[in-house]
């Protein structure tokens, strides 16, 4: 069924989003170049560059209302935006593809 595949798709991004979120945030503490030589950069890289189109548009929206700090809250909200699309979203979408193939 359709919406039940698409509902898997988007679940298993999903998931991959929160590994790639939380090997950013655990990296960003290592202070490790994601622009520097050797295989270790290159994955690195790839995590930046993998999850910056989701923070960018959140941590331009957290500067613009919230006072600067030391902290960047992007991964956190992307993280609780994620769990609120696959609680709320998927879980329809697993039911509506219940619901049309009985």
């Amino acid at each position: 069924d359709f919406l039940y595949a698409l509902a898997r798709v988007l679940e298993i991004t999903i998931l991959i989003l929160y590994g790639l979120i939380i090997a950013r945030v655990l990296l960003s503490w290592l202070r490790l170049d994601p622009f520097g030589r050797g295989t270790l950069s290159h994955l690195v890289r790839f995590i930046y560059l993998a999850t910056e189109p989701f923070l960018l548009p959140v941590r331009r929206v957290l500067f613009r209302y919230l006072p600067p700090m030391g902290l960047d809250l992007s991964p956190l909200v992307v993280i609780l935006i994620l769990i609120l699309i696959r609680r709320f979203l998927i879980s329809w979408l697993y039911r509506l593809a219940l619901t049309l193939w009985i």
